[in-house]
């Protein structure tokens, strides 16, 4: 049962990470472009919040 929550989890997170370049790909190049000129320290924070938002959904929607 875990394995399949996994799987669909991960799937879940590939549909909804291919969706911007799916449709917008400009959109998406323009963004990528821009990430590409943060420093290190800015995309680890946004890293770092990413992770903990994931973290907080996942232990609200257990």
């Amino acid at each position: 049962m875990r394995a399949e929550i996994f799987w669909a989890a991960l799937a879940l997170a590939l549909v909804l990470e291919g969706l911007l370049p799916l449709l917008s790909p400009g959109t998406w190049r323009g963004t990528f472009q821009k990430l590409l000129q943060l420093r290190d320290g800015q995309l680890r924070f946004f890293g770092l919040c990413s992770v903990l938002l994931g973290l907080l959904l996942l232990w609200i929607a257990t």
